[in-house]
């Protein structure tokens, strides 16, 4: 994986460019390979894959300590505006958030470290969204912040959210178990 950029706002947020292979039968995708890998994944992860109709907001969540992940994200298929928000209580971004656009043309990925919250809405009419997390899902860590309550502007009218996501937390209520 090559090196692109760190989020405007988080050098700790980082967006790597993959490899794309095309020719006349279509394309190979290669987005998350080498030392990258082995580094920021070495222990257990899961892939995990969603798809998600356009104006759908799917976040902020994340999982608490002491089963906090890391992620890395790849658009699929479609286009989506990728949203990252510092919940680390020491930090002096706390509360800041920064997003990417990731979409099926440009192979850009963003990693995510723990002690961030994450979310993304749908721009296309359709996305395919890959993920590859540090660790297993926890059912007792998983958690979020309620979509609308930090000032984001995910750019789509109309948001779709799950049931769950209405229930979560707003920001200036969040008690971070983050340093």
């Amino acid at each position: 994986m090559e090196f692109h950029k760190t989020s405007h706002l988080f050098d700790e947020v980082k967006i790597y460019k993959g490899k794309i292979f095309e020719d006349s039968r279509g394309f190979f995708s290669k987005p998350f390979y080498g030392e990258f890998i082995s580094k920021e994944f070495s222990h257990s992860y899961e892939v995990l894959i969603s798809k998600s109709k356009k104006n759908v907001i799917r976040g902020l969540h994340f999982q608490t300590p002491p089963h906090s992940v890391s992620k890395i994200v790849y658009c699929v298929d479609g286009s989506i505006k990728d949203v990252f928000i510092d919940l680390r209580k020491g930090s002096s971004t706390y509360g800041m958030f920064d997003h990417v656009y990731l979409d099926s043309v440009e192979p850009l990925s963003v990693f995510i470290p723990e002690g961030f919250g994450h979310g993304f809405s749908v721009l296309s009419d359709t996305a395919t969204v890959l993920y590859l997390q540090s660790g297993e899902f926890n059912e007792e860590s998983d958690s979020g912040i309620y979509y609308d309550s930090a000032g984001i502007d995910w750019e789509i009218q109309n948001p779709i959210i799950s049931e769950k996501d209405s229930k979560l937390i707003k920001l200036n209520n969040f008690e971070s178990p983050w340093v």
